[in-house]
């Protein structure tokens, strides 16, 4: 069910005992790939699947981290490291990113609510 807020879009996506801990997992979330992310403690985040870098849907794949107390995602392919709270990238790793990629990721707001992870996704402008 989606609801429309000030923010956008809320879409529920799955139950939060499906997500397992420390690992991603990719939703096809109205039409757009989200890699969505359950830390150790507890929080959820969700950023875009595509790897800027590389050009691949594969974030969902990342390995998830942390530099000092921001919690991170490093992709599967080239390893550049991202912010999953502001979806900065925060190492590089002496590359650019794919022609006409930003090489930051999209992130998106997520909530619970009674058990259930929802996605807000921006609306079409």
């Amino acid at each position: 069910m989606n609801a429309i807020t000030p923010a956008g879009t809320l879409v529920a996506v799955c139950a939060y005992d499906d997500l397992v801990p420390d690992l991603g997992v990719a939703a096809l979330v109205d039409g757009r790939q989200v890699a969505i992310f359950r830390l150790a403690d507890g929080s959820v985040h969700a950023v875009q699947n595509l790897c800027p870098f590389s050009g691949a849907h594969v974030m969902s794949r990342g390995i998830t981290g942390s530099r000092g107390e921001v919690p991170t995602i490093a992709s599967p392919v080239y390893k550049q490291v991202f912010s999953l709270i502001t979806g900065e990238c925060l190492a590089t790793m002496d590359k650019q990113p794919a022609p006409g990629l930003d090489p930051n990721l999209a992130t998106y707001p997520v909530t619970l609510d009674n058990g259930q992870v929802n996605i807000c996704l921006p609306d079409a402008a």
